[in-house]
């Protein structure tokens, strides 16, 4: 098996590179013979990488200790799922998924585009096989996922994977994150097939609307199932620490988000040629990157795959050359690319996008440089300076609360001017309620709740104002022009401008997130030890540790201990918060135990159980943090709105 697989890679690799050899062929000679060619090996290179997929799949699901990767990163107390998700546990597999993702995103748009975007398509095939010659000429030189183990030092069992990583959501997330980071690869591709082959128009946008928003949204999934991994599993009691790895995944969302915005504007008033291009490279070449920084070593995080500095220079210099073709064909084309449309108020949607623009590119500027900021002063002065998530909360609140108002704005504001008289009719329902919201918050919790928490909740309520008051008027305009019932009227708008209606269930979704995040200024948190019997108080709760037992299982001991909640002296549930050990791996983890209403989480970690039968445990009380996660569903049913199919209407009369 290891043999099919290491000569799958061998054949891909050559098949990646030819095509891309026939691809520039093609785009330089206007061949369409070599188009088809270069369009053939991208389905080829998919076959291949399929096929070694299937063989580490299948590896890791029959035990073969033979193959090192397997032996490395599996071992037979695991059950089968955690087994096959070992693939994506370490550097090589992972590389092999990103390779094979690339692989399926290529064999779609190439399927996609059988019969238009002509000129385009000999540049795309040949983008899309030279990023899959990179990954390609890793794991057949570099990082080989099929390397045996000489004979005589097979095991009979293998190292196993991280416990931390033997998780549900470890088997879901990493996958969310691909897809999200290569989905990239398909935007970046035509916007650079555009560049070379000066075909400047709406073409490259428009194509790759769709593959844009489902890479933008996968990447948001992936980043929450990683918040709420890091909730249920590292038992810190928080969702994210301004991890590096965590900052590697924001930052290109932060610029993909920035660019469907911006991208509407070229949309409805040709303006922002040249800076949506740059959003797209930026995106991409920052997808990258944070891949760079998982495997380099340059950054110290729990989730990186590697300490291999020279690896890390080899993929620094990828990134380098990708960045470099790509801002090098939009620094050509810079003249062609100028709109002779300017900005014509400052009171207008354009603006308010061009702001939430701005906003979002400061996110970016924060988080990229705490993140780095330890490897700047490391190459500067000698010693690592650090940064904590202090510095990234201070700056990033007031930019997020701006984005929240610009969030509401936007909806309510006309293209080109908005005239006074029509933000008077717009706003003052939104302004009147957010005020509201605000006056009355701050009175009733007087002393008791933070500026950024009182802004959020006021702009919060201004924005889902907004979001409710588009959708009402938009409605009745259609119960009264077309004698639609509502839900009819609702259905005709999301089928007739669904990126518009979905996008403001988005917007709602953004909202309860934010509402979440503000929460963490009541959170409380207590350390006590405790004998059996003993209570705990924190805020209306009463937790009562009873007793502790120990853990009948296979590959893992420990405790676990029983803690009764009660709330003003009700009963309300049994905690089971553990302590293990994982034999294989020597690798202590404490799995808490959480009690969730929507208005709060009370969060239990056993710590230790001491020789005299005492335990240490760890309460958090985390209020609305359960509003991330509603946040989060809602914005998977907006992108569902946005993305749902539609059959084409064909022509309607007005």
């Amino acid at each position: 098996m290891s043999d099919i697989g290491l000569y799958s890679l061998r054949f891909a690799l050559v098949v990646a590179a030819f095509g891309v050899a026939a691809g520039v062929a093609a785009g330089i000679q206007k061949r369409a013979d070599w188009t088809q060619v270069a369009e053939r090996c991208v389905l080829a290179t998919f076959l291949f990488l399929s096929v070694a997929m299937g063989a580490l799949f299948y590896a890791l699901a029959t035990n073969d200790f033979q193959i090192a990767y397997v032996m490395q990163h599996s071992a037979r107390s695991m059950t089968l799922p955690f087994r096959l998700a070992a693939l994506w546990g370490g550097q090589s597999g992972s590389l092999l998924l990103w390779g094979w993702m690339l692989s399926v995103f290529g064999c779609v748009t190439v399927l996609a585009n059988r019969n238009q975007n002509r000129g385009l398509m000999p540049w795309v095939a040949a983008v899309l096989l030279a990023n899959a010659c990179f990954f390609l000429a890793l794991l057949n030189f570099v990082t080989v996922p099929f390397d045996q183990v000489p004979v005589g030092r097979v095991l009979s069992d293998g190292n196993g994977l991280n416990p931390l990583l033997q998780h549900p959501l470890m088997t879901i997330h990493p996958l969310m994150l691909y897809t999200g980071f290569v989905g990239f690869v398909v935007p970046f591709a035509f916007a650079f097939a555009a560049l070379v082959s000066g075909e400047l128009g709406t073409t490259w946008f428009r194509t790759t609307r769709r593959t844009t928003l489902v890479a933008w949204s996968f990447l948001a999934y992936g980043l929450m199932l990683g918040g709420r991994w890091a909730y249920e599993v590292l038992g810190w009691g928080g969702y994210w620490a301004w991890d590096p790895v965590e900052n590697a995944a924001l930052m290109p969302w932060l610029a993909a988000t920035a660019y469907l915005h911006s991208v509407m504007i070229q949309e409805k008033r040709d303006m922002l040629k040249i800076w949506n291009l740059v959003l797209v490279g930026l995106t991409y070449t920052l997808c990258l990157f944070g891949t760079f920084l998982t495997r380099s070593g340059v950054v110290q995080s729990v989730h990186s795959f590697t300490n291999s500095g020279w690896f890390g220079f080899i993929f620094l210099a990828y990134v380098a050359v990708i960045a470099g073709a790509f801002f090098a064909a939009l620094f050509y084309r810079r003249n062609e690319l100028r709109s002779p449309r300017k900005l014509e108020s400052m009171v207008s949607r354009e603006a308010g996008f061009l702001l939430n623009n701005w906003a979002f590119m400061a996110l970016l500027v924060v988080v990229f440089w705490g993140t780095m900021l330890p490897v700047f002063s490391e190459s500067i002065s000698g010693q690592r300076t650090t940064v904590g998530p202090r510095f990234f909360n201070t700056l990033v609140g007031p930019i997020g609360l701006f984005l929240l108002f610009l969030t509401g704005v936007g909806p309510l504001i006309a293209w080109h001017r908005a005239s006074l008289a029509s933000i008077r009719k717009q706003f003052t329902v939104p302004a009147l309620v957010g005020l509201t919201v605000g006056l009355v918050t701050a009175v009733a919790l007087w002393g008791q709740i933070g500026f950024f928490t009182l802004s959020c909740w006021a702009l919060g309520a201004f924005v889902v104002t907004t979001v409710g008051q588009e959708y009402t008027q938009a409605i009745r305009a259609r119960m009264r022009l077309h004698a639609e019932s509502p839900f009819r009227a609702v259905a005709t708008l999301l089928e007739k401008n669904q990126r518009r209606y979905g996008g403001y269930v988005v917007h709602l979704g953004i909202v309860f997130m934010m509402i979440g995040f503000s929460g963490a200024f009541f959170n409380e948190e207590l350390l006590e030890n405790v004998n059996p019997g003993d209570s705990v108080s924190i805020h209306d709760y009463r937790l009562q540790y009873l007793t502790a037992d120990p853990i009948p299982a296979q590959h893992y001991g420990g405790a676990r201990a029983r803690v009764a909640l009660y709330r003003e002296d009700e009963p309300v549930k049994m905690l089971l918060p553990e302590k293990r050990m994982y034999w294989l791996e020597q690798q202590p983890t404490s799995i808490p135990a959480i009690h969730s209403t929507l208005n709060e989480d009370i969060y239990l970690v056993l710590t230790a159980i001491e020789a005299d039968g005492s335990a240490t445990l760890k309460i958090y009380r985390n209020p609305l943090v359960n509003w991330i996660w509603l946040g989060g569903m809602v914005l998977v049913l907006g992108n569902i709105l946005i993305l749902w199919p539609h059959p084409a209407r064909g022509s309607q009369s007005a």
